[in-house]
């Protein structure tokens, strides 16, 4: 698969008139959008992504076709894992529900922005250095322990880098509508609408270094990669209002995108011995005999796994949710 430098720029053309779209139609005027709304456009973004899958098997072949709908699934359970902490930062630094679009839109367009990137260094670190793969596939071992076993302990608003950030900068306690900086007594301070979208824009960074090395494990293709990584973002701020409540309780997503990201390490590991040139491993030589892992049966782990870990939450916190819902309301909610 060969993308022409015309179908990268269509692409990339295409993918920024969305998100000016997104902004002018949506963003722009401060509102918090009705269920009604996310849940629509969430549909879209997802039909849409679905349909390119579709159009890119019967256009090139099913094997890339393939290799895309892996690496969507993929990126859509990271990127929904990217909400939790969205949620965590909008909770910690207390953003105003008709501002949180802004502050997702912007960590949305930082993250695609950092992925494009890491996706071309990955693509030419891939084409120049076979021994990349064993890099990845250790990384992601790593970072699935991490993932597993070290997730949501911390709230990133109360974390060193916010710390050294606040030690820097001038900034207000509170909020001056959607402004990042304002003037007061002849001083210029930063908001902490700024500082989240500064929270943000780090998240990204970590969250970049976990799915680009997963997606290089399902294909090789700069295109694939990025293509899946774009349409695994759009609809993203939609998805975080549509979902809101529900993030709460996939208690096993976690858990469950360290199996994702543990397979897809052992499955670089394994293509890295097959395509291997270290000259202290195997005497530089290939080894054939290691097996890779089809296509079709990543699509169906990854599937299968995000599918369990979902499944398992819901009905984890089905009984917390009835007591949540039974709860009698307090003199002072009562009357409201």
């Amino acid at each position: 698969m060969s993308p022409t430098p015309l179908v990268w720029a269509i692409t990339f053309a295409v993918t920024i008139a969305f998100f000016v779209y997104e902004f002018f139609a949506h963003v722009r005027r401060a509102h918090e959008p009705t269920l009604g709304e996310s849940a629509r456009w969430s549909v879209f973004y997802i039909v849409l992504a679905l349909l390119f899958g579709v159009g890119l098997g019967v256009v090139v072949d099913w094997r890339h076709g393939g290799e895309y709908f892996a690496g969507y699934l993929t990126e859509k359970a990271l990127s929904i894992d990217n909400l939790f902490v969205f949620l965590v930062l909008m909770t910690g630094f207390a953003v105003p529900k008709i501002y949180q679009q802004k502050v997702l839109m912007i960590g949305i367009v930082i993250a695609l922005v950092l992925r494009g990137g890491f996706i071309a260094v990955g693509a030419a670190l891939i084409e120049n250095f076979s021994w990349v793969f064993y890099v990845f596939g250790a990384l992601l071992l790593v970072l699935a322990y991490r993932q597993a076993f070290t997730h949501g302990e911390n709230d990133p608003s109360q974390g060193r880098f916010m710390r050294f950030v606040r030690r820097h900068l001038p900034v207000t306690d509170e909020y001056a509508e959607d402004r990042l900086t304002v003037r007061r007594d002849g001083r210029r301070f930063v908001t902490p609408m700024l500082l989240t979208i500064i929270a943000i824009g780090f998240v990204d960074l970590i969250f970049a270094v976990d799915s680009i090395p997963a997606i290089y494990g399902l294909t090789e293709e700069a295109y694939i990669v990025f293509t899946a990584n774009a349409f695994a973002l759009m609809g993203l701020r939609q998805l975080y209002f549509l979902i809101g409540g529900l993030l709460e309780r996939l208690v096993y997503l976690a858990q469950g995108l360290a199996v994702i990201l543990a397979f897809i390490g052992v499955k670089l590991v394994l293509h890295a011995m097959h395509v291997n040139e270290l000259p202290f491993i195997n005497g530089g030589e290939p080894m054939l005999w290691a097996p890779e892992i089809p296509i079709w049966f990543s699509l169906a782990f990854i599937g299968t796994t995000v599918a369990v870990a979902t499944v398992a939450s819901l009905l984890s916190t089905r009984g917390e949710s009835t007591a949540n819902e039974r709860e009698p309301a307090t003199p002072a909610e009562q009357d409201r």
